[in-house]
């Protein structure tokens, strides 16, 4: 079984900084993109930031220039680093990983996984 866990968030003023950061563990055999979304208040699940495993990334045009991704294929973990933050940037920040895992003695499976949520709020 394969799992991720978020760490980082909370409240900052606007033009202020945050880091998120999401950590893999389990029988990872490897792992594919991992990626940032995020929902909004009433709003629907959007796609903010993406990496690869070769490292190419994309973003959302809302969050090009202020956000950046990164991952540590050593440490199984992504990181999102916020900046220049914006109150339409508060939202519940979702880490989502697809993954590589052992599946019995010989056999491997693909499990696209999504992490408990981070809170980002974003006010004066």
């Amino acid at each position: 079984q394969v799992q991720v866990v978020e760490s980082g968030g909370g409240q900052v003023q606007p033009g202020g900084s945050l880091g998120l950061s999401c950590a893999a563990s389990g029988s990872i055999v490897s792992i594919a993109s991992m990626a940032w979304y995020r929902q909004a208040p009433g709003k629907q699940r959007e796609l903010a930031a993406r990496i690869t495993g070769d490292g190419s990334t994309i973003y959302a045009d809302s969050v090009k220039g202020r956000f950046t991704i990164s991952r540590d294929n050593a440490k199984n973990t992504v990181y999102l680093q916020m900046n220049s933050l914006k109150p339409e940037d508060t939202a519940v920040y979702y880490c989502n990983a697809g993954i590589w895992s052992f599946y019995g003695d010989s056999e491997q499976r693909y499990f696209e996984v999504w992490g408990q949520g981070a809170l980002v709020t974003v006010s004066t």
